[in-house]
């Protein structure tokens, strides 16, 4: 591995006759999870097909380790592709077709035979090495194109939809060896429109939409870059009114919702309110349990966005 693998766009944009796939996107996913995150048509599968080589940009510059991978053999061989759509070889046991496809890559059949096999058991598959992938469930095969993807040791990895069809053990175990993956240092690129799927396996999260990059960053630091939607914030405490007399006359409060178990509050300054929180309970017998934001979360970050 020469540096750290690392894709990066530059102004790409990607057109369709008249329908326009990317707009202008200009990003850099370096090592670790990155989440992409967007309804189907938003552009997400464009962008992986331009990072994988499988399409060239219209306009802007696209590049993976350093070097363009539109027709670029090296760099494919440094790329592990999970696509959505699944394609089998009828009949073919599941050992011999990664150990075919590794062998692609130009390993020797020995070591691709023993990389292959190792893939399989990695994702889950060791039992089920001489079935047929035609006769695989969903999930299995979902398994078994991340086998495929593993087997030639790349160190960057695009997955897209790649949990669809995995029951939770199966979630689970896929989501280790992502999380492996960016132990060792491999740049994971995750595509998925499900929220909470993203939310579990990356941490940084790139928000597309109408082939735009809306945000990017935590789904704490995109809340906090939409600075005009108000927060809100559950309160718990037994004190109830008395907490929301107090906060009723700060700055930024708009709004007051009583509880049984306390209130919820919109405000556009979650600083000021904690702060005054705090001096409630230090200055008073008032009693506060908790505060809780209720929508920092990745499914109100989207919302907000997407709106």
């Amino acid at each position: 591995m020469s540096g750290a693998p690392s894709i990066e766009l530059q102004g790409v944009s990607r057109w369709y006759g008249e329908v326009l796939g990317l707009n202008e996107v200009t990003i850099t996913f370096g090592p670790g999870v990155t989440g992409l995150l967007g309804p189907n048509g938003a552009g997400k599968s464009t962008l992986l097909k331009i990072v994988c080589g499988m399409l060239r940009p219209d306009l802007g510059r696209v590049s993976v380790c350093g070097e363009a991978p539109f027709n670029h053999a090296a760099i494919m061989r440094r790329i592990g592709l999970c696509p959505e759509q699944d394609a089998v070889y009828p009949r073919a046991p599941a050992w011999p077709v990664v150990t075919y496809l590794t062998r692609l890559h130009g390993f020797t059949a020995v070591e691709a035979r023993s990389r292959a096999r190792h893939a399989l058991e990695r994702a889950g598959l060791g039992e089920f090495l001489d079935r047929s992938v035609a006769g695989f469930s969903k999930g299995m095969r979902q398994r078994f194109k991340l086998a495929q993807a593993l087997a030639h040791d790349p160190d960057v990895f695009v997955l897209d939809e790649p949990l669809n069809g995995l029951d939770p053990p199966g979630r689970a175990q896929y989501g280790e060896v992502i999380q492996e993956l960016a132990d060792e240092g491999c740049c994971v690129l995750v595509s998925s429109h499900i929220l909470h799927e993203v939310d579990a396996l990356a941490r940084r999260i790139v928000v597309l939409n109408a082939g735009r990059v809306l945000a990017e960053g935590t789904a704490r630091e995109i809340r906090e870059d939409l600075a005009h939607f108000p927060l809100q914030v559950r309160i718990t405490s037994p004190d109830g009114r008395r907490v929301a007399a107090a906060l009723a006359a700060e700055d930024g409060v708009e709004r007051l919702e009583r509880t049984s178990d306390g209130l919820v509050v919109l405000t556009r300054d979650a600083a000021a309110l904690l702060d005054c929180v705090a001096r409630l309970t230090t200055e008073s017998d008032i009693t506060v349990d908790a505060v809780v934001p209720l929508d920092e979360d990745l499914a109100s970050v989207f919302r907000y966005l997407t709106e």
